[in-house]
């Protein structure tokens, strides 16, 4: 008798996956009877591991979409989030009965005859997990937009599409996997900014970005060696970036452990070492060592190799004002002393050193007056430039 009633459940439970097929594949479909039935089905013992159950439940998913898109077609009123909500439970749902239909038979086999229709189906609503997410995203509604984001990057490493040949080439990828992290970024869920973020960081509109979420996400789990180390290949990957060269400075400099950032700063040169911006960053190094006649070697080896690097003018510039500061404050300040105008030719030699560099700074990057303004104003008035310093002096407001 209990085996009896145990057939009849079983039976009764199979009975209604066949009732919300037939309900969703109607003329006129019954969705919500359909929805019902499905819903138990997928929480029921006897049901809830077939891989036929999540089938039907992707299949109803698949024909909502599908009148609502009709409607359009008709131009009768229809429900674009629908659409959306349909495109991304059929994804789940044909991703379950996927796993399910993998695990061999009593004979050790695989008979997965889902595969193909239910692929194909996923493919052919890809784009409204797009636009699905951005909707969710554009009302700040980030958990939303991170599950239709996700989702669609999910694709590509799901087994299903092992060796399709439209995902493995789609080159929205990146682009649909930076917003995944971004959204991820905002709510702070980190483990999600890790997995999606480098999917999108060889992007070469948003990579930087991406690598640099990625480095956010590592220090806030407290993760100080991947975290150096996104950095560190961040500051290689996109040197032009100024987040990753500063934090990395930051870093050796709060520390103290110049010995590993001139290890690395090494390695770039060895690897490159006609590329100016290594070059810039071991005098950088060496400028926040205070070791000024190094750091004043390595700048002058960056615009040898790049005539234009504004930053590397500028900082040699500032070194020989830092000279001239600490000349000063060993010099004799006493006229009545034989060294006096020796002192004060040596101090003026500095500034005079100084003077070209800060100028071709302003001439390459007039806008950027943070490289040259205040170091023209000590240059100037030190060297009594009249006209020259009165200029700055009104440009700085004062």
């Amino acid at each position: 008798m209990v085996l009896l009633l145990a057939a009849s459940f079983t039976f009764a439970q199979e009975k209604a996956v066949k009732e919300a097929k037939k309900a969703a594949s109607a003329v006129t479909p019954d969705f919500a009877k359909a929805e019902e039935l499905i819903n138990g089905a997928m929480t029921n013992p006897e049901t809830k591991d077939q891989a036929e159950t999540w089938n039907v439940a992707g299949f109803i998913q698949k024909r909502r979409s599908e009148k609502e898109m009709e409607n359009a077609y008709l131009r009768k009123p229809y429900d674009t989030l629908q659409v959306y909500k349909s495109a991304l439970n059929m994804c789940k749902y044909y991703f379950k009965c996927d796993e399910l239909a993998q695990i061999p038979n009593e004979k050790g086999k695989i008979k997965n005859k889902y595969r193909k229709p239910n692929s194909a189906a996923i493919l052919a609503e890809r784009g409204n997990l797009i636009n699905g997410g951005i909707q969710f995203f554009n009302e700040d509604k980030n958990k939303e937009a991170l599950e239709y984001f996700a989702t669609y990057v999910d694709i590509a490493n799901h087994p299903m599409f092992a060796d399709n040949e439209i995902v493995r080439g789609d080159t929205l990828m990146p682009q649909i996997a930076y917003y995944a992290s971004l959204a991820a970024m905002k709510m702070e869920d980190y483990a999600s900014v890790l997995k999606y973020a480098p999917v999108a960081k060889d992007d070469k509109e948003v990579g930087k970005y991406a690598m640099e979420f990625v480095s956010t996400a590592l220090k806030a789990e407290g993760d100080t060696v991947q975290w150096i180390a996104s950095l560190q290949e961040g500051v290689q990957k996109y040197p032009d970036y100024p987040f990753f060269f500063g934090n990395l400075i930051d870093y050796y400099s709060n520390s103290k452990k110049f010995d590993e950032a001139m290890a690395f700063a090494d390695q770039m040169i060895a690897k490159d070492p006609n590329n100016a911006f290594n070059q810039y960053v071991k005098g950088y190094l060496y400028h926040n060592m205070e070791d000024y006649d190094n750091a004043l070697t390595y700048y002058k080896k960056t615009i040898e190799i790049d005539p234009n690097y504004a930053e590397a003018y500028s900082n040699i510039g500032l070194i020989y004002c830092l000279k001239a500061q600490d000349f000063s404050s060993k010099a004799t300040s006493d006229m009545n002393d034989p060294k006096y105008n020796e002192d004060m030719a040596t101090l003026k030699s500095f500034y005079e050193q100084a003077k070209p560099y800060y100028e071709k700074a302003r001439e390459l990057k007039p806008d950027q007056k943070d490289l040259w303004m205040n170091g023209l104003y000590r240059v100037y008035y030190n060297l009594q430039m009249g006209p020259e310093y009165e200029e700055i002096e009104k440009m700085m407001g004062m």
